[in-house]
């Protein structure tokens, strides 16, 4: 049974580019394209579509208005359409706090030749929204209760690995914001252009008690901040003069993605071992199950999100499946976990 997918956007040329990438494989079907918010919502009416891809800047009313509308009047799976611009990337994690499955960066005249790797980054996006538990998530699933956030103070040299795909956005903020600020270093691999991670990292940090930032190539790891992996670029923590430090790369594509979750986590295996502690969040795909299991096998504590909690549960499914995750816990749990399993740590050592 084929995706349908509605197409908002105000530009005939984007809507044009939108539907021949979509329609390629043959599993995903356009039933219909709208010029801006108020054609939309009669369509979506109508048309029922499974995905909704939807630009921010429109006339008549704009985007995230929109979507804001749309999420608490007909939970639908969205997927953004954005641009490449400081304030394209601010929106655009605005729209994913506001409920967006993901989003992709708008082709432009840069594109030239890559409009292949586009078109094959939009599909995946679109299978996964199509598969996402929007109303779930929408419906206000009742939380688990949350496990107490004791001190994260943990020996010398410890560390925490977390990653996610789709969802991932707002997964990663809901566990670093309940982080207290004595945390040891968090490292980060979240699937996310470029141009768009330095803006995650400063919303985060907003939000967070922790200091989160990009990771910069030889940066040294800190207690009480988080390093987000740089969009294109594969993040790995390596040990340099006894200290801990974060080495950027563009090698290729690992378990296609850079960053990969698989390069951060089979790092930290091996650089930091038993004194890491890891979770894997939500996303499509079975990157990371790798690299956690190495986590596991060197001795780490490492947990999945649990399928009840998980926009996407294809990540944590096959860590869970591969034997990769000590435990499975709803999101909402999660950092407790990773911060008792720290204090067993310290108190061990």
């Amino acid at each position: 049974m084929s995706i349908k997918v509605l197409v908002v956007d105000d530009s005939a040329l984007i809507r044009e580019v939108l539907g021949r990438m979509l329609t390629r494989d043959g599993d995903i079907q356009v039933v219909g394209t709208a010029v801006d918010p108020i054609d939309a919502r009669e369509k979506i009416k109508t048309l029922d579509p499974d995905v909704v891809t939807l630009d921010i800047e429109m006339p008549n009313m704009n985007g995230l208005a929109f979507l804001e509308k749309l999420m608490r009047l007909r939970p639908t799976p969205v997927v953004m359409v954005s641009t490449l611009t400081k304030k394209g990337a601010s929106e655009t994690l605005l729209a994913l706090e506001l409920g967006a499955v993901d989003f992709v960066a708008k082709p432009s005249a840069e594109f030239a030749g890559g409009l292949d790797t586009f078109g094959i980054g939009l599909r995946e996006k679109i299978r996964a929204a199509a598969k996402s538990d929007v109303r779930g998530r929408s419906a206000g699933r009742a939380e688990a209760p949350r496990v107490q956030v004791r001190t994260a103070a943990a020996p010398e040299g410890a560390l925490i690995a977390l990653g996610a795909s789709t969802g991932g956005v707002e997964a990663i903020r809901a566990v670093l914001s309940q982080l207290p600020s004595d945390s040891p270093p968090v490292v980060i691999a979240q699937h996310m252009p470029a141009g768009f991670t330095g803006r995650f990292a400063a919303r985060l940090d907003e939000l967070c008690a922790l200091k989160v930032v990009e990771a910069q190539d030889r940066m040294p790891l800190e207690a009480g901040h988080a390093y987000v992996a740089r969009g294109d670029y594969h993040l790995r923590i390596e040990r340099s003069s006894g200290q801990l430090k974060c080495r950027l790369g563009q090698e290729g594509l690992e378990s296609g993605h850079r960053p990969s979750v698989d390069v951060l986590f089979e790092s930290v295996a091996r650089a930091v071992g038993p004194m890491a502690v890891g979770a894997i969040l939500t996303g499509m795909g079975r990157d990371g199950a790798r690299g956690l299991k190495l986590m596991r096998e060197a001795g780490a504590y490492t947990i999945g999100q649990s399928q009840a909690s998980a926009l996407v549960y294809g990540m944590p499914r096959v860590a869970f499946e591969e034997g990769a995750v000590v435990e499975q816990a709803p999101l909402e749990q999660i950092a407790g976990k990773l911060a008792n399993a720290l204090v067993k740590l310290k108190s061990a050592a």
